[in-house]
């Protein structure tokens, strides 16, 4: 499996430091070996996955590739961009 990472995810992890940034990329890594099916409310059509108690991935899977869309490095953020989809 193939992942594609968003410009806009790819800023977001440009702006993290070293050590959150290498837990999203070995999630990632993960997420290619065993996909997690844990989808978001409202009937969005992305997964999300816990990459830490505050920190979430934002991806799709179709076919043979994992697109990552958001990755966000706290809670308040997330929860601020999923809530504006109701």
């Amino acid at each position: 499996m193939e992942i594609r990472y968003s410009e806009r995810a790819e800023k977001q992890l440009d702006e993290m430091d070293k050590e959150l940034r290498g837990m999203f990329l070995k999630h990632g890594e993960k997420l290619k070996r065993m996909p997690s099916r844990r989808h978001l409310r409202f009937g969005m059509p992305f997964e999300v996955e816990d990459v830490t108690r505050q920190a979430r991935m934002v991806f799709h899977i179709e076919g043979n590739v994992l697109y990552v869309f958001r990755c966000f490095k706290d809670h308040k953020e997330y929860e601020k961009w999923y809530k504006s989809y109701k």
